[in-house]
């Protein structure tokens, strides 16, 4: 029954869980045109610091915009020659020691057998290790980079779109801070979250990169280069990003050294990448963007499904997106805000009235008790 303020709570959350589901449904639908846009302004949101010292050096604002979009095409341009390289020599390896592979999963199904597994699980999960699968995979990865770059004049169009939009929405705080203060207090607060975020990323994702490269190299790992790329890629996928960056390294150990070479990268992977990956890192992230542990881990699985591959990467910065748009702040908001990770300020108690004494009370008027 609805109450005189509207609409009971359960109604009130039934409805706002039905408009969720049409919400994510349009965005799963359209992530085709959607997950570009939003890998474009991330990037632009990154880069667009750059222009303020330009212009504070007298140049003109389409110059500087210039910059922004160069400097963004130049990031585009390095991570597409750095998956296409890693595809394609992951392709070669995977041809090179085909039957090598299927040996060395053999052994690990028959392995997996005598412990007692059930049948069907143990054929799932050699399945998935089969040499074909593995090149379908290294195959599908560099598909997806050339398809990218046939249509780059799309990712072009919206990195210029939003580069030059940025430019002017630089002019808002000063039109509109005394209407809008609230609106561009949370998008300045999801700006910097977003560079903070992927800052710390890179740097975390450049150390584990330079370590598990160098370590590889000294254990006589074929293609240290690869897995340096790939354990730098997937830094930027919160907490299972160790996992896919430690399989395919561990699988080629185990083929060209057997389990001795293999249970050596693995121990390499656990001694850097879950220090500083798994235990270390998350805190940082979680310090610079306010957001939990486990709302770091939710989302890259629900923005993966709702958009893609691409969503294990954006997942940290649409979710601080989805928050400031959903969570305005306010008392109605600070308990989901702070559940969320951030901590909205505290609500200060007005000060209590002053209590007077009762037998002080007859000497106010200056009267005197006989």
């Amino acid at each position: 029954m609805a109450s005189p303020q509207g609409l009971a709570p359960p109604t009130r959350t039934l409805l706002f869980l039905a408009s969720a589901v049409i919400v994510v449904a349009g965005l799963h639908a359209a992530r085709e045109v959607l997950a570009p846009l939003f890998l474009a302004t991330v990037l632009v949101i990154i880069v667009h610091p750059l222009r303020h010292p330009l212009e504070r050096r007298g140049w003109p604002r389409p110059a500087a915009t210039t910059v922004v979009i160069a400097v963004v095409y130049l990031i585009l341009l390095v991570l597409v020659a750095m998956l296409v390289f890693a595809g394609m020599q992951f392709a070669g390896l995977v041809q090179t020691y085909v039957s090598e592979l299927q040996d060395a999963i053999g052994g690990l199904s028959r392995w997996l057998a005598s412990l007692g597994l059930d049948r069907s699980a143990v054929r799932t999960a050699t399945d998935a290790l089969q040499p074909s699968q593995l090149l379908g995979v290294a195959t599908s990865v560099s598909g997806t980079v050339v398809g990218v770059a046939s249509t780059l004049f799309v990712v072009v169009a919206y990195v210029i779109f939003v580069s030059v939009d940025a430019a002017r929405y630089d002019e808002a705080d000063d039109r509109f801070s005394s209407t809008h203060g609230d609106v561009l207090a949370r998008a300045t607060a999801v700006n910097i979250g977003v560079r903070r975020y992927f800052v710390v990323s890179a740097s975390f994702g450049a150390v584990v990169a330079v370590i598990d490269g160098l370590a590889l190299w000294a254990l006589g790992v074929p293609a240290p280069a690869v897995w340096a790329i790939l354990a730098f890629v997937t830094n930027f996928i919160p907490n299972i990003g160790f996992v896919i960056g430690v399989v395919p390294p561990a699988l080629l150990a185990l083929v060209v050294g057997g389990w001795p070479l293999a249970l050596a990268v693995i121990a390499v992977y656990s001694a850097v990448n879950v220090v500083l990956q798994v235990l270390v890192q998350p805190k940082f992230v979680a310090d610079a963007v306010n957001i939990t542990l486990t709302l770091s881990f939710v989302s890259v699985i629900f923005w993966t499904f709702v958009i893609g591959p691409l969503g294990a990467i954006l997942a940290v910065p649409l979710t601080l997106l989805a928050r400031a748009v959903l969570l305005p702040g306010g008392p109605d908001s600070a308990w989901y805000l702070w559940l969320s990770g951030e901590d909205p300020p505290l609500r200060v108690p007005p000060p209590e009235p002053p209590v007077v004494a009762d037998d002080a009370a007859p000497e106010a008027d200056g009267t005197t008790t006989g």
